[in-house]
């Protein structure tokens, strides 16, 4: 525990300690930040992540971060929604969208666990969709869960894609460069 200060700012210690990627020394640094030298961002702070519980919920349809039961995107006429790209996490969504180079729909799918596979053959049949776009970040655990998923939809009359392999293995698409996402989806082949 850490000496000489107090309960309270050791329970904010120890509550950023727990965020992804914060250790020890950065959260002691984040909350004295926020505490002592930066009042105003700190209380900033505290009333964004409570707005943000209070409406941040999942898209009805492709499982995307937004506000209404269905996401900006999925309610989007102009998206070309002939296409689907299925992506592990809803933040992945925000990275593929931030290189404005993909304009069809997304739908999530974080393992075969969790794969709501109604709702994408739904998407799939109310859309029209020809073409599925595999951007996983390269693994063997992604090439299972794509070929699990292909079985899955292999009554369809699909064309199935996968980004190409400019990713790193292992990396979280949220760790990709812009330029190289961007050759990646331009890359991107038949599986």
């Amino acid at each position: 525990m850490i000496n000489g200060t107090s309960t309270s700012f050791k329970t904010l210690v120890s509550t950023l300690e727990q965020l992804p990627s914060i250790g020890r020394k950065s959260a002691m640094r984040l909350a004295y930040n926020l505490v002592i030298e930066n009042r105003a961002v700190a209380l900033n702070l505290s009333e964004s992540i409570q707005d943000a519980l209070s409406h941040v919920v999942l898209c009805r349809d492709c499982g995307g971060i937004c506000e209404d039961e269905i996401c900006s995107i999925c309610s989007d006429t102009k998206r070309q929604n002939h296409e689907i790209c299925i992506v592990a996490h809803p933040k992945d969504v925000i990275t593929i969208e931030e290189t404005k180079l993909f304009h069809g729909r997304y739908f999530i799918i974080e393992s075969a666990n969790s794969f709501r596979l109604n709702d994408l053959r739904r998407i799939i049949n109310d859309y029209s969709i020809r073409e599925i776009i595999f951007a996983y970040p390269p693994s063997a655990t992604s090439d299972t869960l794509i070929i699990y998923i292909e079985d899955k939809l292999k009554d369809f009359n699909l064309f199935f894609t996968k980004i190409a392999q400019g990713i790193p293995f292992g990396v979280n698409l949220e760790n990709v460069d812009q330029v190289s996402l961007f050759s990646a989806f331009r890359g991107r082949k038949q599986i």
